[in-house]
């Protein structure tokens, strides 16, 4: 059975500055910013949200479906896709855009400034999933507007179980919006920033939001692990010591890889968060959102 993965798919420049951003901005400068940080690494990766999950999954021994867009420059990415055996059934190119592109800048103390164009992503809207026997479980991650809101309409149709996951696409949805995304899906997650944004713009805490039919929500904390909202109780997993901590570009998404692996095999919440915990402690010791490798039978044994 397949794992759904709508979001995007995306090239990723990743530099380094080897300083602080917080003793380079002075926020009593903010309305006069004007910066420029010195970066003497540079690389460019395979990302996007929809890749990255799509790659933590497979290296579980998962059955990824992607669901996304690419531009006339995406050749590289569906040989890359091929080459792990996905179907290309649903990833589609768009002529005349260009795929995806986040550009990333990370600090010593691994905070990061990003921009993003969306480029092909802007068309994802077009894709439609029908109901089909081959899906187990899907996911909305991080896409264009549009598409997140049809996409999350047409599981709900199919009746294809889903886990919420807008990611830095929270801010485009207001109240109503989040509160349709809840009630068509049937977990949450968000980290804790997103999660005070969340309650903040449906009026409900995260522990009375868990107490409809949703059967959890997920709420990431970076290395402190994540808390897991069930039916009003809330239960902290610890996080997972990592070798090293290089590069926490797509360690979300190798968190919700393990998430979504887990929910797969049919584990509890709490258990699918932990295999998640230990899939973004291995991704931060490497440079890149899909350079990682991992033991498998080690990492499922916990």
């Amino acid at each position: 059975m397949s794992t759904l993965i709508c979001g995007s798919l995306a090239f990723d420049t990743i530099s380094t500055f080897d300083g602080r951003f917080a003793q380079q901005i002075l926020p009593d400068q903010i309305h006069i910013l004007n910066v420029s940080f010195l970066v003497p690494t540079l690389k460019r990766e395979f990302g996007g949200v929809a890749g990255n999950i799509a790659y933590g999954l497979h290296l579980l021994g998962g059955k990824p479906l992607i669901m996304a867009t690419l531009g006339a420059d995406g050749g590289p990415y569906r040989e890359r896709l091929q080459q792990w055996g996905i179907s290309l059934e649903h990833v589609h190119t768009v002529p005349d855009s260009y795929t995806a592109q986040a550009i990333i800048i990370t600090d010593k103390d691994n905070n990061q400034i990003t921009a993003f164009h969306p480029g092909a992503m802007q068309y994802a809207d077009q894709l439609l999933i029908e109901p089909r026997n081959d899906v187990q479980l899907a996911i909305i991650g991080p896409d264009g507007r549009d598409a997140m809101i049809k996409h999350a309409q047409q599981l709900s149709d199919a009746k294809i179980p889903f886990v919420f996951d807008p990611g830095q696409g929270l801010p485009m949805f207001d109240g109503e919006d989040l509160k349709r995304f809840i009630a068509q899906a049937t977990w949450v997650t968000v980290n804790d920033y997103e999660a005070k944004l969340l309650s903040d713009r449906t009026g409900q805490s995260l522990v009375d939001l868990s107490k409809s039919h949703l059967k959890g929500i997920v709420v990431t904390l970076g290395p402190q692990g994540c808390d897991v909202y069930v039916h009003g109780e809330v239960q902290h997993v610890p996080g997972v010591q990592a070798a090293a901590v290089v590069d926490p570009t797509g360690c979300g998404d190798a968190f919700r890889s393990g998430l979504l692996h887990g929910l797969t095999q049919g584990w509890a919440l709490d258990r699918a968060a932990a295999l998640g915990n230990r899939m973004g402690a291995i991704k931060i010791a490497h440079s890149g959102p899909q350079t990682y490798s991992i033991d498998r039978a080690a990492v499922l044994a916990g």
